[in-house]
């Protein structure tokens, strides 16, 4: 017995030190894939979509708060492979961390779920982890770029919504996938397989000439999206507009397509107004459809088991399958 419990003792240090360092690197990874794609705005280089704060997230409402050390090794990895060592890189790292801690405490006090299978576990997501808490890192970072005279004062907002958009976008593009990519354990839907790949075809081909055109051919989108919440729900609708998002980014970057001979903000402007309405579009329609369908399935349910019920009165039984007791002849 006492053999048993040492070995558990030893194995929880273990396991928490491997989960640490397993989101620690899946943050540092988010941070390096996020970095390719940059925007200068105001002197100060900011990403439009920045995956880290999606993937910390999801790894605090999966794993639990214990996650946060993760968060803070792969940010302060992050910050240090891009600038020197300095008493800002513990604020930004401070930050980092804090925001995504703070949306899983204000998820998990309106009672959110991870299978986004409610309309209000979708606003939940959109208003308290992606807008509300990520405003604390905007702050933060912006704040601790004029403080240290690398902004000046004045372009103090245009950096700060910037930082907040590139952050908030992060939670509504990647934490849904990766909570239903580890999360959830759903039988995936083989019937509709070739419907799948037509789909996924439409959206190799339409997407890159949407994001790539000069005719601003964006809007185009929209309708796959839609598709894709109405027959596959949030896998279908948040991989599409994933997708969608890092061809349209990669356009705005690149300055082409509909972004062309436009300023850095208004690219900034343009880019991250689509991104949002996309992301919203997709979030909140295949939130709506999820619970409308459980709805269904629990009335339909509700009705089969009165027919059972129903059955077995006609056929003179009670519901649990037996016969009214007999009853005795008056004398």
């Amino acid at each position: 017995m006492a053999a048993v419990v040492d070995t558990q003792q030893l194995r929880r240090p273990v396991v928490f030190a491997v989960q640490t360092l397993t989101v620690a690197a899946c943050y540092f990874a988010a941070g390096r894939l996020g970095l390719v794609r940059q925007l200068t705005v105001e002197g100060a280089v900011v990403t439009p979509i920045w995956p880290p704060t999606g993937v910390a997230v999801a790894c605090l409402l999966l794993y639990g708060l214990r996650s946060w050390l993760g968060i803070a090794i792969g940010a302060l990895l992050v910050v240090w492979s891009i600038i020197t060592p300095g008493p800002s890189v513990i604020g930004t790292v401070v930050g980092n961390t804090l925001a995504p801690v703070c949306a899983c405490l204000m998820l998990r006090r309106v009672g959110f779920r991870i299978n986004l299978a409610r309309l209000r576990d979708g606003v939940a997501l959109v208003f308290l982890g992606a807008l509300g808490a990520m405003l604390i890192s905007a702050t933060i970072g912006a704040g601790l770029l004029v403080l240290t005279g690398k902004l000046d004062p004045g372009g103090f907002w245009a950096v700060w919504l910037a930082w907040w958009v590139g952050d908030a976008m992060g939670v509504l593009l990647v934490t849904p996938v990766l909570l239903l990519a580890l999360g959830v354990r759903a039988r995936p839907d083989l019937g509709r397989w070739r419907e799948a790949l037509g789909l996924t075809l439409i959206v190799c081909v339409l997407v890159p000439v949407a994001t790539r055109s000069t005719l601003s051919l964006l809007f185009l989108i929209y309708p796959l999206l839609i598709w894709a919440a109405l027959r596959f729900q949030l896998v279908g609708s948040m991989l599409c507009a994933l997708f969608a998002s890092v061809m349209t980014t990669d356009a705005a970057t690149g300055g082409s397509g509909p972004f062309v001979h436009l300023t850095s903000v208004e690219v900034m402007i343009k880019l991250q107004a689509f991104n949002g309405t996309m992301a919203l579009t997709a979030l909140l329609l295949s939130a709506l459809i999820a619970e409308q369908r459980n709805t269904r399935r629990s009335v339909e349910h509700a009705c089969e088991e009165l027919m059972e019920v129903l059955d077995h009165l006609t056929a003179g039984e009670t519901p649990q399958g037996r016969p009214p007791p007999a009853r005795r002849p008056r004398t």
